[in-house]
């Protein structure tokens, strides 16, 4: 090619929106502009002409526009990504060091593999799971979450009545920016409460009893953050965030930094969590509620089996997605030792990057009774608020009924070992 002819080759640059399609379809419409085929017709004479022809078509990387178009919540994350404030971001999807127990919470899941079993008769599903003397519709529950106004208005009102449009469980988290008794309101029934233990043992029975008038009728006691957290990642963002988050931090400001459940407390009682807690503090516990009992954080089979000495009534199994310890290790491949030394004495609950259908039938597989979720309904609040949860929960749902039907498991109970594999 000579120096200085105007037939240069086209460069194109790839951006994170520029799909490999894309760029095939601005060279076939590059060439079909300097076609004489499509001047003789009379069509369109130039390049930009096409392309401004092409504009209005979408690509597979536009976001979805409402949450009924969300085909998995993996759509709901990428339009919560755009919408929720940098800082807040970094805090939903913050782990801790270099995040590699949060990767592994997945890389787990994906390392497991579905036995599908033909020639059985699906064409009725049984999804129902029994709590603690509750039946539920489903084994999807909705894991405590912090601080939900700071990706929505809402926040755990607009959960709240998306647990309750669905049908689903919800527990609350003790640093809430709603008071559990409007989201009691809004959820329609009680909800479970997730209790961080005050340092102060006075607080501790304050924030009991509160929940316990409240009517919530379990107390999920989480002891995977006794030790504090290394979280790098919300700090990261933090400090890439240009606004003046003074405006809503700063204690009087409009947005009080004292969480709801925690004014009025004791003082000492609003710090972190009680760093010299040991088993004896289910008994403590006992002495001042009647309410059922789960333990939030196991992860080991020893700890299970003293869960069950202490009489507590379920166990959580969870790293708090990622965010607790930076053991490196899935929570899913956590399940098999816990299920061995419950050995049915009392239901499992599993969280930790569960994001499919498919990670809900392994988790119920490996040996849990219900699986709950964090990440993706957080995504769907800062995506569309209620609306967005509710379509994350739908999506769920039907993903793993079609998983069911797929394996050849027409209900839990026929969910097991024998239904996966791992490689």
């Amino acid at each position: 090619m000579h120096r200085g002819s105007s037939l240069r080759p086209a460069v194109h640059i790839m951006t994170p929106s520029t799909s490999p399609r894309d760029v095939q379809r601005r060279h076939f419409l590059r060439w079909l502009a300097a076609s004489p085929l499509l001047a003789s017709a009379g069509g369109l004479s130039t390049f930009e002409d096409l392309i401004a022809q092409e504009a209005p078509r979408r690509t597979f990387d536009d976001l979805v526009t409402t949450a009924q178009e969300a085909l998995d919540v993996f759509d709901l994350e990428k339009v919560a990504a755009s919408k929720v404030p940098l800082a807040h971001w970094g805090y939903i999807m913050t782990g801790v060091d270099g995040e590699e127990t949060q990767a592994n919470n997945r890389a787990a899941l994906e390392r497991i593999y579905l036995r599908a079993r033909r020639m059985i008769d699906v064409s009725r599903l049984d999804t129902r799971v029994t709590l603690l003397g509750r039946e539920w519709p489903s084994p999807l529950l909705i894991a405590p979450a912090g601080s939900q106004r700071a990706f929505h208005p809402d926040g755990e009102l607009a959960t709240a009545r998306a647990a309750s449009a669905r049908n689903h469980l919800q527990t609350l988290s003790t640093v809430t920016s709603t008071a559990v008794e409007e989201v009691n309101r809004a959820r329609g029934e009680p909800v479970w409460y997730q209790l961080y233990a005050r340092p102060n043992w006075n607080g501790t029975v304050a924030l009991v009893q509160r929940v316990r008038d409240a009517g919530c009728p379990v107390i999920v006691l989480t002891v995977d953050l006794n030790g504090g957290s290394n979280r790098l990642t919300v700090e990261r963002y933090g400090r890439i965030d240009e606004r003046d988050c003074e405006s809503c931090h700063r204690e009087g400001g409009r947005a009080d930094p004292v969480k709801p459940m925690l004014r009025g407390l004791p003082t000492g009682s609003r710090g972190g969590a009680d760093a010299s807690m040991t088993w004896d503090y289910i008994h403590q516990l006992r002495d001042i509620t009647d309410q059922k009992i789960v333990v939030k954080g196991l992860v080991t089979s020893e700890d299970a089996e003293l869960a069950v000495g202490y009489g507590v009534d379920a166990i959580w199994v969870s790293n708090h997605g990622g965010r607790a310890e930076g053991s490196g290790r899935g929570t899913v491949d956590a399940l098999p030792e816990i299920a061995q030394a419950v050995a049915g004495r009392m239901p499992i609950i599993v969280d930790g990057g569960f994001r499919r259908g498919t990670d809900l039938f392994k988790g119920l597989a490996r040996g849990a009774t219900a699986v709950a979720i964090g990440r993706p309904y957080l995504w769907g609040l800062g995506a569309f608020g209620q609306e967005g949860i509710e379509r994350v929960l739908e999506i769920l749902t039907r993903e793993l009924e079609i998983t069911m039907r797929a394996v050849g498991t027409p209900s839990l109970a026929d969910i097991g070992p024998h239904s996966i594999g791992v490689d």
